[in-house]
């Protein structure tokens, strides 16, 4: 039976944790036996927080909704409610831009909302 050197997929796999460690600081980035318990922390992180972002976006815009609402006298509740009511399907985010980049839409939007409150 034929002698199996295992130094090229060896090398291989740590390059590629290596490379995955690029700007870690310390000997984090550069020992491999460092470097890979770093590694697959960091990866456990980008796992949770990709779906954490998703909740943290949703609270950003509802502030923001929130913010630009009671410039017009009404809280967010209210004006969400509204616009149900009025039959108006935008989701947070397309609100929370409109608040920010055109407010005289968002103005009407608001009074569409209480209108449909009355």
């Amino acid at each position: 039976m034929s002698r199996v050197k295992r130094g090229v997929t060896t090398h291989a796999r740590h390059k590629k944790v290596l490379k995955l460690a690029k700007g870690y600081r310390g000997r984090s980035s550069t020992n491999f036996r460092i470097a890979i318990e770093k590694v697959e922390k960091g990866l456990q992180y980008a796992y949770r927080d990709r779906r954490n972002k998703k909740r943290d976006f949703r609270g950003l815009w509802i502030q923001r909704i929130n913010a630009a609402v009671r410039e017009h006298g009404i809280n967010y509740s209210t004006f969400m409610n509204g616009l149900n009511k009025a039959g108006i399907e935008l989701d947070r985010k397309v609100l929370s831009d409109l608040a920010i980049t055109q407010p005289e839409a968002f103005a009407s939007l608001v009074k569409q909302a209480q209108a449909a409150l009355d």
